[in-house]
């Protein structure tokens, strides 16, 4: 009897195994379907999108109203945006292909700022018509490469989520058609030069990101952990790691790991090289409870900023999320901001103690320079305003427009209906560079 109970237990295990491992695989075989039409969408898309973008490069060569040019252009931009959504969301993660990424990102900017300026003023030079010459040319080739994939994958019925194991495991397969296809349009996108695209559009990509304006003699492994206790206010004993930064990135610096027994959370840190200044500063560690204000902490921000040998620094923007202040910190030269030199700090409101800094804007964007007057006046300049906007309050700021440019503009911050607007307008030209509506407070769910 209890054989025959255990037989029936045990058959009762095996079907209920098999019933699960089936369902198992059903599900398994869900995802990879959902997985594998995505693959497929986004790839016949990133097709359409080059044939798009080839049509609608060869249409601007064939325009002669400059009226009818900028909105031809700013629609290359967005199907060179579209485009590069596409490549993003196909599982070339391992498969080099940075290249024709750069290159649509270049096509994208190219024609943008393009777009973006005054063509009855600036009309289109003879090298930027070249350029756009050179653009179609290029982009029939990727064009070409990618209609023969796709023709390949639809008459052999192949699958990208054999790409994706391909690539991970890095084993040849039997039919690499796609990854070869892949690789060929790399190849082709290589031997094209960024220099195709002009000096006024290499101009702005030089020196981004650099900390070319740092002064200051080069500081050892030894000297950044000086920098990292001094910065940090440590005392005694503190465990410092240090890595250098490896070869090929455009600025040096160390990477710092510190552990202070006084403290629950390690602390990570980079330093540059040159001169020996903080690029960032973070904490993590959970700040359950509120203890003190958000202007109380901001208070502390600016004071620890000016004991850090920020000094020109003023409060630009504050905000709280949970039980953490954030602060948004700007320069100020003669009363003008200067909105690229910025410094972002975060305030613990428990024991108000500074988490985490960020100055890599202000190290990247500081240097001397002259800001120059207004040519028109406040009231011209409020003559460029919705008339619906209530002002509340104006000043001078220098901003980086949308094509990269610095340039000196009244700052005005206002209302229209419930909303608040921070808008820029050209001090020289009274061009509205910029309009940003300022977040509302969030409303509170489920209470």
């Amino acid at each position: 009897m209890l054989r025959g109970i255990f037989i029936g237990v045990l058959s009762i295990g095996i079907i209920g195994a098999g019933y699960w491992g089936y369902k198992e695989h059903q599900e398994k075989n869900a995802v990879l379907i959902h997985a594998e039409n995505n693959y497929q969408r986004a790839f016949h898309d990133l097709t359409f999108q080059i044939d798009l973008l080839h049509d609608k490069i060869g249409s601007t060569l064939a325009m002669n109203s400059r009226k009818s040019l900028s909105p031809a252009l700013a629609e290359v931009w967005r199907v060179t945006s579209e485009a590069h959504s596409d490549v993003g969301q196909l599982p070339l993660a391992l498969l080099p292909f940075n290249k024709t990424e750069e290159f649509l990102a270049q096509i994208g900017e190219f024609s943008y700022r393009t777009a973006v300026r005054d063509l009855e003023k600036e009309p289109l030079t003879e090298k930027e018509y070249a350029t756009l010459k050179d653009l179609y040319a290029k982009s029939a080739d990727i064009q070409k490469e990618l209609r023969n994939v796709q023709h390949l994958v639809i008459e052999n019925n192949l699958r990208w989520m054999d790409v994706e194991l391909a690539l991970a495991s890095g084993e040849k397969q039997a039919d690499n058609t796609i990854i070869d296809g892949f690789k060929t349009v790399e190849k082709n996108v290589e031997a094209y030069s960024e220099s195709d695209f002009g000096a006024t559009f290499t101009s702005m990509e030089k020196g981004k990101g650099d900390f070319t304006n740092l002064k200051g003699e080069e500081i050892s492994e030894k000297q950044a952990k000086e920098v990292a206790k001094k910065f940090l206010d440590l005392e005694g004993n503190v465990e410092i790691s240090v890595v250098e930064n490896g070869e090929g990135a455009k600025n040096g610096f160390y990477s710092l790991t510190i552990k202070d027994s006084k403290e629950k959370a390690d602390t990570y840190m980079d330093i540059t090289k040159k001169g020996g200044f903080p690029i960032w500063v973070i904490q993590h560690r959970e700040v359950e409870s509120k203890k003190i204000s958000l202007n109380e902490a901001s208070t502390i921000a600016e004071k620890y900023l000016k004991d850090h040998d920020f000094e020109t620094l003023t409060l630009f923007e504050s905000a709280q999320y949970d039980n953490i202040g954030v602060f948004n910190f700007v320069s100020s030269v003669n009363d003008v901001r200067i909105y690229p030199e910025s410094v972002k700090i975060k305030v613990a409101l428990d024991n108000g103690k500074v988490m985490a800094l960020s100055a890599r804007d202000f190290l990247t964007a500081k240097k001397e320079r002259d800001v120059g007057k207004p040519t028109i006046s406040l009231e011209q300049a409020k003559q460029n305003l919705n008339p619906n906007l209530t002002i509340m309050e104006n000043r001078q700021a220098l901003i980086v427009n949308d094509i990269g440019e610095e340039v000196l503009c009244y700052e005005f911050l206002g209302t229209i209906d419930n909303d608040t607007y921070r808008i820029f307008i050209n001090a020289n030209d009274g061009f509205e560079e910029k309009v940003e509506k300022l977040k509302n407070a969030e409303p509170v769910y489920g209470k």
